[in-house]
């Protein structure tokens, strides 16, 4: 394999991590802040729901994906009946597969954001005269924020370091679904260590830099409240 391919692999991954992040966003947001307020009885039915991928496997997780989203599977046929293209061994199959599994990276930090919002603070929002919607973009969120990195932060790099779960979903295809983490796992089988612990020490260094972005700006805005 030339350079090329690593680089591809690199740009897939980042693509890859990017996208899945926004839709976690967008998808956990909701949820999250659902699951900081309610009081229903199947709560830990919901979050045990959320939080399965930090216990399964990354094979079995996979492997139970390949079968919901292979092509003779309802959601595989629905997909090919609207005409639309093969869900596994494809990038929206890794999508899909990305975003079940740092789900919980994406929730609990929402959760735990949204659950430290004081009912003060909404409630003096109600009393101005705020709206449900209102009280949640203009109060909730700002407080959140600290949140809302951490969780895009955790969902990001948790994406980008996936292995089973794309592997077993996408396979290994050069350009479509070959990411850094499977071809970190290339060169180390084909004992070629120098590109592997190329790609492996720009992952820790990436890692530890965006680690300590994260906790100082946390640490400032948590200052900033003081």
């Amino acid at each position: 394999m030339n350079p090329h391919s690593d680089w591809e692999a690199v740009r897939l991954s980042i693509s890859l991590a990017l996208i899945s992040t926004s839709i976690l966003i967008l998808l956990g947001t909701p949820l999250a802040w659902w699951l900081s307020r309610t009081k229903i009885k199947f709560r830990p039915v919901i979050e045990a729901l959320v939080a399965m991928p930090l216990v399964l496997p990354p094979t079995v997780l996979g492997f139970y994906l390949l079968l919901a989203l292979g092509p003779e599977s309802p959601i595989g046929r629905l997909v090919s009946s609207l005409g639309g293209s093969q869900l596994t061994f494809s990038f929206t199959g890794l999508v899909i597969g990305s975003v079940i599994y740092s789900l919980p990276f994406v929730v609990h930090p929402l959760r735990d954001a949204f659950q430290a919002v004081s009912k003060q603070s909404l409630e003096a929002a109600a009393v101005l005269g705020a709206a449900p919607r209102d009280r949640f973009f203009s109060v909730a969120v700002p407080l959140a924020k600290p949140g809302f990195l951490t969780a895009a932060v955790l969902g990001f790099a948790h994406t980008i370091g996936e292995f089973g779960v794309v592997l077993m979903i996408g396979g290994n295809i050069p350009g479509k679904t070959r990411v850094l983490s499977i071809a970190i796992f290339d060169h180390v089988e084909g004992l070629a260590y120098g590109r592997a612990h190329w790609l492996s020490g720009s992952m820790m260094i990436m890692s530890f830099l965006i680690l300590v972005v994260v906790y100082s700006k946390n640490r400032s805005w948590a200052g900033g409240r003081l």
